[in-house]
């Protein structure tokens, strides 16, 4: 017995030390702003300008703005928690291909940006770029709000407060508190997450067309928080399952996705059968 409780009491300190820690640290779990700073010129992407945006609250964030050209729509841009908008050099240029502009914003506290991560910052950036394309006389018909995994939850939010045009998801989640209840099932993470990106309770009130693209085999966001959240989606709504796919699978559809946004934000060649 007495060794029982000794392992007993060992086996306690070391789980709510552990508890401790992750409690502590646990933004550095969620935001991993490791990068380059770079401009869009460096990446091959030569129409862009390297901006700074100010928020409300006065930080100053890095971004990439590359005009659209003519009538093409401008997707606002907001990237996952791990790296910084250089790093999504590839998925980018193929965005701008046909002409569509892109505005990427690079979060407070992330290469280039001023500011600590945070989930009410992350918000405020978003807000910052949304009324820099205001500011450039981009119609909010002509603006494709996009996320990728944690950015989805700053689209989202941003789409049910701002019009749009559309709104599109690489690897959304229903709600960064579910996501983390999961992995860290052995933490009530629930009660003690600060950031929880409560995408389930913003969807509903998003007005736009909606896609969403999710992988059937990521594991960082499992895809049934995805699904979760389509079913609260309202309609005009799409979901593409990438069968096989692990996490950010939209590359994988990156073609069908364009043609999505070309039917919901129809320039004239398009609306009129041109090619």
């Amino acid at each position: 017995m007495h060794a029982l409780k000794w392992a007993f009491l060992i086996g306690a300190c070391i789980y709510f030390c552990a508890l401790a820690a992750t409690v502590t640290f646990q933004r550095a779990l969620i935001y991993v702003p490791i990068g380059d700073v770079k401009t869009p010129q460096d990446i091959g992407l030569h129409s862009g300008t390297d901006l700074t945006l100010t928020t409300a609250d006065g930080e100053h964030l890095h971004a990439w703005y590359v005009p659209p050209a003519g009538d093409r729509p401008l997707i606002l841009y907001f990237h996952g928690n791990a790296g910084t908008i250089a790093g999504r050099e590839h998925r980018f240029k193929k965005l701008v291909a046909n002409g569509n502009g892109l505005l990427a914003v690079e979060y407070r506290g992330y290469p280039g940006s001023s500011g600590s991560m945070g989930e009410a910052g992350l918000h405020a950036d978003a807000e910052a770029g949304y009324q820099y394309a205001m500011a450039q006389q981009i119609s909010p018909k002509r603006l494709i709000i996009m996320g990728e995994s944690l950015g989805t939850g700053v689209a989202i939010k941003l789409a049910m407060q701002h019009e749009s045009a559309a709104l599109v998801l690489d690897s959304p989640y229903s709600s960064v508190a579910d996501v983390a209840a999961d992995r860290f099932w052995f933490f009530p993470a629930r009660l003690f997450l600060q950031d929880q990106y409560r995408a389930d309770q913003w969807i509903g009130r998003v007005s736009v067309p909606v896609l969403m693209v999710h992988g059937s085999k990521d594991r960082v966001i499992p895809i049934r928080f995805a699904e979760k959240l389509f079913a609260l989606a309202n309609g005009p709504k799409q979901f593409i399952r990438v069968s096989g796919a692990g996490h950010l699978a939209m590359g994988d559809v990156l073609g069908k996705v364009l043609t999505w946004i070309d039917q919901k934000v129809p320039t004239p060649a398009h609306a009129s059968g041109l090619k």
